[in-house]
């Protein structure tokens, strides 16, 4: 019987020392899924000191796709132009997050057809980085703001 004991005691050390000799399985993580999606829009913009900008566009963001509007104002702003664009979408956790006012940092020109690049962020977080074609004459020298609105949203 003693053997016994001994025999059940010197396998139940040798299995905690197997275990404790091991490494420990890796920690289990949540996946955020993708935060990464694109823009595509076109609109236009009219201004005379104070400039109104407007159009719509489509989110791709995990293989589907959302339409958008979008509208805002710009100060210190002369001209008119039609402006088409696209971008990368960055820091979107949840669909509803596009949805927001969007904050510009930079001032720009744009003569006849030519191009600028821009980037955009959000009270979500949410960030755009994009590259805009215009066609006709316009020079902002502060920042603007646009708000964007997922379609089906007040």
């Amino acid at each position: 019987m003693h053997r016994l004991v001994t025999t059940i005691a010197t396998m139940g050390v040798c299995a905690l020392t197997s275990c404790a000799s091991q490494p420990p399985p890796p920690p289990v993580t949540a996946s955020l899924g993708d935060t990464e999606g694109s823009a595509t829009f076109t609109g236009g913009a009219v201004a005379i000191g104070i400039g109104f900008q407007w159009g719509s566009g489509t989110l791709t963001y995990q293989g589907r796709q959302y339409s958008f509007r979008l509208d805002g104002l710009s100060v210190v702003d002369v001209g008119v132009t039609r402006v088409t664009g696209s971008g990368r979408v960055h820091n979107l956790r949840n669909v509803a997050d596009f949805s927001g006012n969007y904050v510009s940092i930079a001032a720009g020109a744009t003569l006849a057809g030519g191009g600028s690049v821009m980037s955009l962020r959000n009270q979500n977080g949410v960030v755009i980085d994009g590259v805009t074609t215009a066609q006709g004459v316009r020079l902002t020298l502060a920042p603007g703001g646009v708000n964007i609105r997922l379609s089906g949203q007040p």
